[in-house]
């Protein structure tokens, strides 16, 4: 059952994409060049935010702040 029901996700998946593509024709490009730079953004700086909390309690237990 549980095969089934990833299968049926996927499918599910595949539908809507396909659908989003005939809707958007032409300018389908740009909507996907839209999500993907969007999602990147937010990653980057999720990973920027990171780092700095990393170097932020480094120096902290150094005394250097």
């Amino acid at each position: 059952m549980k095969i089934f029901l990833r299968f049926a996700g996927l499918g599910l998946a595949l539908v809507v994409a396909l659908l989003f593509a005939v809707f958007v024709g032409d300018q389908g490009p740009w909507y996907f060049a839209w999500a993907v730079g969007t999602v990147m953004i937010i990653l980057v700086a999720a990973a920027g935010g990171v780092l700095f909390d990393a170097q932020t309690e480094d120096h902290v237990s150094e005394g250097e702040f």
